[in-house]
């Protein structure tokens, strides 16, 4: 892309210098012009010593004519390439600094995940058994707080108006990542009816995806919220809430890194953030789900170790199935 960038700066250089030239030459032909209408035909014809030199003369101004006018066609078109040029040159710009902030994300992302590794080898000493208590715990607080969600979302009351949502089909949103593989579907599947969930279904899809991996924002809209903090097993870890123009709010949950702000308007497509296993999560994916908007509230949510977060929450009614809209 940087090579790109100094070939079409060069393009535009050798543009420019042949505008210029385009234009001298404009110049001097305007000036020889302007010269000639000083002159009267008569004083053309008596300044010469015989009608073929009158007819040159004419001829000569004629040419010159011509001239001008094509010089001017031609600068109109090199004008336009220049134009071209410059609108390619400034994409370009635009796609290096998006990799730029690709690859500084990624950087970062890493630097996290030696963190988390040497965090969990100090924690469990390289023994089996203590890695099996750890994975014990982080089930305990899995179930605690899927209880503590189910008992938050049973307190409040919505009633859904069909006519505030797309309908059912109209696929208005595109898939959050590149690769789909969907590990878990949404409401009461074969898995939820195990036990987990709690037994009450799930409130979203999850998508198998690797750590690091983009993720997509489905539709433009607002960043309703966004959460940077992360608590051991506690809530959705790290996640993004985008409010749509159709009545439709999506949450993009357990990211590795979150790319935008609050408050921002984004477009369909835009990188939001990348997947990872934050939160309570025993394993890299994107949990993403669909709200009705108008059922959105914010609940602050107390961890096991005591740290205090902000979750979105929704009556059960608020919560849509993903694959109606994608």
């Amino acid at each position: 892309t940087d090579l790109k960038i100094r070939q079409i700066g060069l393009e535009i250089s050798y543009k420019e210098d042949e505008i210029s030239g385009r234009i001298a030459a404009l110049r001097e032909a305007l000036l020889a012009i302007y010269e000639s209408d000083e002159q009267s035909l008569a004083e053309i014809a008596l300044s010469n010593d015989s009608f073929s030199g009158l007819w040159n003369d004419l001829e000569t101004l004629e040419q010159f004519s011509d001239g001008v006018s094509k010089n001017v066609d031609l600068i109109k078109v090199l004008k336009h390439e220049l134009e071209n040029k410059n609108k390619k040159q400034k994409a370009e710009k635009g796609k290096l600094l998006g990799l730029k902030d690709e690859l500084g994300d990624q950087k970062k992302i890493t630097e996290d995940n030696k963190k988390q590794t040497a965090t969990l080898l100090a924690q469990t000493k390289n023994k089996e058994s203590e890695y099996q208590k750890l994975l014990s715990a982080k089930q305990a607080s899995k179930d605690q707080f899927e209880k503590e969600l189910y008992d938050l979302e049973s307190q409040l009351k919505f009633i859904l108006d069909p006519n505030s949502i797309p309908a059912k089909g109209s696929k208005v949103l595109l898939w959050p990542l590149d690769v789909i593989r969907i590990t878990q579907y949404f409401g009461n599947t074969e898995f939820s009816k195990t036990g987990a969930y709690s037994g009450h279904g799930h409130n979203g899809v999850d998508f198998g995806v690797g750590g690091g991996t983009k993720v997509y924002a489905a539709l433009s809209g607002r960043v309703l919220a966004v959460n940077t903090k992360v608590a051991s097993m506690c809530q959705y870890g790290k996640w993004v809430l985008i409010q749509h123009d159709n009545g439709l709010s999506t949450l993009y949950a357990h990211l590795s890194l979150v790319s935008v702000n609050s408050g921002d308007v984004i477009k369909t497509g835009k990188i939001i953030g990348y997947s990872g296993d934050t939160g309570y999560s025993f394993g890299e994916h994107l949990h993403f789900t669909v709200y009705a908007s108008k059922a959105v509230t914010f609940k602050e949510y107390t961890c096991n170790s005591g740290a205090k977060l902000t979750i979105p929450v929704s009556a059960f009614s608020g919560y849509l199935n993903p694959m109606d809209y994608m």
